[in-house]
């Protein structure tokens, strides 16, 4: 960087600090309207090549002083900021912290040690119910999993058990090697990061996982079986025993399920590197454990001696222009808390895709506080829309998709068809609030437009998800 005796001060119109996709988006967004912005963290080179006026710096935060407007960053600099906007986002919440055996994914960096500890390894386990623990048991072969869940059916963010059950006989079928092609944009960092890692910063938290994280990871362990799974509902983890300390508990552990005919219990035989006791008194070995339970906002490193309100979830609150409540300081991703009153189909995830959009709105908020400009609330705040892919199916989530909210004054309307499609659609007063669709459905758009326009739609009844109408031509 620069070569100064004392430490070096620059003065940046706009600070970024993050390297995730909230960060990256705000940090491009703006540069396209301002001269001049510094990017904290670990961004790539690629910004820099691509928006000259971006200057990344690759350091961590280490003091945040608001009154002064100013940043302490862990290589001894000061960036003097006129306004600032926090994407540091989120990190992991580990079933337990410092065992060798447990092992979080949230970035890409945790995801190849992932690969690398499952080419060894003969059973894991996965404590977890949300899009990473979806995708990972779909994902894994040649190695045994145990699922534990603490709900009563699988990936209960995102679904009802009607939808878990669709789902479920996909894991127990054969997964087909075709794969649904992608076409999203990847942000990667690479280069001076695989340096950094090798001065035992290891620990350091990378961006979060896009919904493609898998792909190009080989995810095979030691054995020549496509997939076993058995999912333990209901539960979550009680204690986690080294094989010493197991050994010497003198308690006994399970063999893997293999079937549901009047197995007799019996003990395992084998000897593993860690077991896991669940709350259902059920202990199981296994070579290692995947915490994926879930993220915390990453709000540490700017508390000190800030004034930050904070949402219950432990986020930096943000109002309707993603502004926090220290002055000309912003925030956006999964660090931040949604504080603002929302559309009635809207609510905040900490999803990749939420990211972007607040990323970009909060740049759009930036550059039009620092004009003297308003702004109005975007577009993608109006409805919650969520496209990803589990078990090789695509998955669209709209508007209040599991009645979150409603109480019991809605109704559900279902379509399946086993191994093809999933369609839910929550109807409140005649009107569609909400709906996911499971498969090549093409009836996103139509419901998007039903959700944001209100419709009253009691006339239709039953019709609306009959395969043999084309809902389109009804309502273009």
């Amino acid at each position: 960087m620069m070569e100064a005796a004392r430490p070096p001060l620059t003065a940046g119109k706009f600070v970024v600090v993050g390297g995730g996709i909230a960060g990256v988006t705000c940090a491009e967004q703006v540069s396209k309207v301002l001269e001049e912005f510094d990017v904290e963290e670990q961004p790539n080179t690629m910004l820099e090549n691509r928006f000259p006026n971006i200057k990344v710096i690759e350091s961590g935060v280490k003091q945040l002083k608001s009154k002064e407007h100013c940043i302490l960053t862990g290589d001894g600099s000061q960036h003097v900021y006129k306004k600032l906007c926090l994407c540091a986002g989120a990190k992991p919440k580990l079933i337990c912290e410092g065992n060798p055996y447990v092992l979080g994914i949230r970035d890409t960096d945790s995801a190849q040690e992932f690969q690398k500890q499952l080419t060894k390894a003969k059973r894991i386990m996965i404590i977890g119910n949300g899009g990473i623990a979806l995708e990972l048991v779909y994902e894994i072969e040649g190695c045994e999993v145990i699922w534990a869940i603490k709900d009563k059916a699988i990936g209960n963010t995102f679904f009802d058990a009607g939808a878990a059950e669709f789902l479920t006989s996909k894991l127990i079928a054969e997964k087909p090697e075709a794969k649904i092609a992608h076409k999203r944009t990847r942000y990667t960092t690479e280069g001076r990061k695989k340096e950094r890692q090798t001065k035992g910063s290891a620990g350091n938290m990378g961006s979060a996982l896009g919904p493609d994280w898998h792909e190009g990871l080989n995810l095979k362990g030691t054995k020549e079986f496509s997939r076993k799974i058995h999912i333990e509902t209901m539960c979550e983890v009680k204690k986690i025993y080294l094989q010493e300390e197991f050994r010497i508990s003198r308690k006994k552990s399970l063999p893997f399920p293999r079937d549901h005919h009047n197995q007799p219990v019996t003990t395992d035989k084998e000897v593993w590197p860690v077991y896991v006791e669940l709350t259902s008194e059920k202990i199981y070995g296994c070579d290692f454990i995947v915490s994926a339970t879930g993220v915390t906002p990453n709000i540490e490193p700017f508390l000190c001696g800030n004034n930050f309100d904070l949402g219950e979830d432990g986020g930096l609150k943000v109002d309707d222009h993603m502004h926090t409540s220290v002055s000309d300081i912003y925030a956006a991703g999964d660090i931040c808390t949604a504080s603002w009153q929302p559309s009635p189909v809207w609510q905040q995830m900490r999803l990749w895709t939420q990211a972007r959009q607040m990323g970009w709105y909060a740049a759009k908020c930036m550059a039009a506080a620092a004009l003297g400009q308003s702004t109005d609330m975007d577009f993608s705040f109006e409805l919650f829309a969520h496209v990803t892919k589990f078990f090789n199916y695509k998955v669209v989530l709209l508007g209040k998709y599991n009645a979150q909210g409603l109480g019991s004054d809605h109704e559900l309307m279902l379509r399946c068809t086993k191994g093809q499609e999933y369609v839910k659609v929550v109807m409140q007063n005649g009107r569609m609030m909400g709906a996911v669709l499971i498969g090549e459905t093409d009836l996103e758009e139509t419901f998007e437009n039903l959700i944001l326009n209100q419709m009253d739609l009691s006339s239709y009844g039953e019709d609306l998800l009959d395969p043999n109408i084309d809902l389109e031509d009804y309502f273009d």
